[in-house]
């Protein structure tokens, strides 16, 4: 008599990965899975030669190319949705895509950064006036892709907000906040709605536009995370499983800026792929993967 076989474990990612940003965390959830009797395996997101309803279950790690295929993904996710289950949830996924759910959050009680998500260029150029140095980035995006911090009276910021509106985007328009080109920016992470650990990620946005020395790099360190930051992470999960309808979210990463002029203050909380860091946390892996089986 043979025994029951193992449960079926996708881990979704993407089949290419720049060599300052790899995918640390998959190689591990695949060793702690394995470790556990779990026929776990790395799933390629645009392969149509997978049969997704062969896994039990789907888990979205890295697949980091999505934002250049945005519809391809979308339709991913439908045929992900039918053919079986998936963490974090579509909907949830969705709805984490564009940026403007940080407008939901703010009505729900959680301080973000002021923020204008311009429609047409004079709204852009009337937010960009409004500030001395500002953010500009798409309310769709990732990995601050099309994101620069500029003087307000910089061209080049006006220039990017009309590329993205002109594209058929949202262009956001923050004010600079100073604590963030200082790199005092935290993530934490929540597994399951349980605050595992804390990152401090450095800061990334040249002035002027693009990104310090090139290229999306994040540099990772383990931090420790106040009792108050942990509550307003807590709270921003409570406002999202209310909004998205899914429940408390299997993996989310709270990203955070504790700033003298507009408080602690969330800039986004990151659903759909956010790097969990694993190999600067080992020890919360365990965590990942109990939550991972007890989906």
């Amino acid at each position: 008599m043979t025994g029951a076989a193992p449960r079926r474990i996708g881990i979704v990612v993407t089949d290419a990965y720049a060599d300052e940003d790899p995918d640390h965390d998959t190689p591990l959830l695949l060793e702690a899975l394995r470790a556990r009797g779990v026929a776990a395996e790395s799933v390629v997101w645009h392969d149509a030669g997978v049969d997704l309803g062969a896994f039990e279950l789907l888990v979205i790690r890295s697949p980091w190319d999505y934002p250049e295929r945005p519809a391809e993904f979308a339709a991913w996710l439908d045929r992900a949705a039918v053919a079986t289950r998936v963490v974090n949830p579509p909907h949830t996924v969705r709805w984490n895509l564009d940026k403007r759910y940080l407008a939901e959050l703010a009505q729900a009680g959680i301080r973000i950064v002021p923020t204008t998500y311009a429609e047409t260029v004079d709204a852009a150029a009337s937010a960009i006036a409004a500030h001395e140095r500002v953010v500009v980035k798409p309310a769709v995006s990732a990995g601050a892709r099309d994101t620069g911090l500029f003087e307000a009276s910089d061209p080049r910021a006006l220039a990017l907000a009309a590329r993205i509106i002109e594209a058929g985007g949202v262009a956001m328009v923050q004010p600079e906040v100073r604590e963030l080109s200082e790199g005092r920016e935290k993530a934490l992470y929540a597994i399951g709605g349980i605050f595992t650990h804390a990152i401090a990620k450095g800061a990334l946005l040249e002035a002027g536009g693009g990104l310090l020395g090139g290229v999306y790099q994040e540099n990772p360190v383990l931090v420790e995370a106040t009792d108050a930051e942990r509550a307003f992470a807590a709270d921003v999960l409570v406002a999202v499983a209310a909004a998205t309808g899914d429940g408390v979210p299997l993996y989310a990463r709270i990203d955070t800026v504790d700033s003298a002029e507009h408080g602690l203050c969330l800039l986004e909380v990151e659903l759909v792929e956010p790097a969990l860091n694993l190999h600067v946390a080992p020890a919360a892996i365990d965590t990942v993967v109990e939550a991972i089986l007890a989906a």
